[in-house]
């Protein structure tokens, strides 16, 4: 009876480690041409890739925003260094502002490297400083 239960546990473990890895592989399907959807500044393929990924895998925006990086900039830097003034208020809009508020990979944030980009006239910007 013992070794009965200890190979059920065994193989639900098993079997709920391999979903867990076939779930963060279909993640990083569903989100692989993000950063082309933020270049092109495509609002409506943005919002139907985030209510996909929300309803498919029940992860807002904020749940893998960190873990996304374009060319080594964050979705909301790529918005910016590409004019992408849709997508990147949008983007603010999503996001918490608190989250807005948290340094990036790089340790500045937004508002920092905004400034030091010299962005601040953009309309993203404007966004994001109305957030924080």
């Amino acid at each position: 009876m013992l070794k009965i239960v200890k190979t059920s546990l065994v193989i639900a473990a098993s079997s709920l480690a391999f979903s867990n890895a076939a779930q963060a592989d279909g993640i990083s399907d569903a989100l692989a041409n993000i950063c082309t959807i933020v270049q092109a500044d495509d609002k409506g393929e943005l919002r139907k890739k985030m209510r996909s990924v929300q309803s498919d895998y029940r992860l807002k925006l904020r749940d893998y925003y960190s873990g996304i990086s374009c060319d080594g900039q964050s979705l909301i830097r790529t918005a910016l260094l590409n004019n992408a003034v849709e997508v990147g208020t949008l983007l603010v809009k999503k996001m918490p502002s608190k989250d807005l508020q948290e340094p990036e990979s790089d340790g500045k944030t937004l508002q920092a490297w905004v400034a030091e980009q010299g962005l601040q006239d953009s309309p993203i910007s404007a966004e994001l400083n109305g957030r924080i």
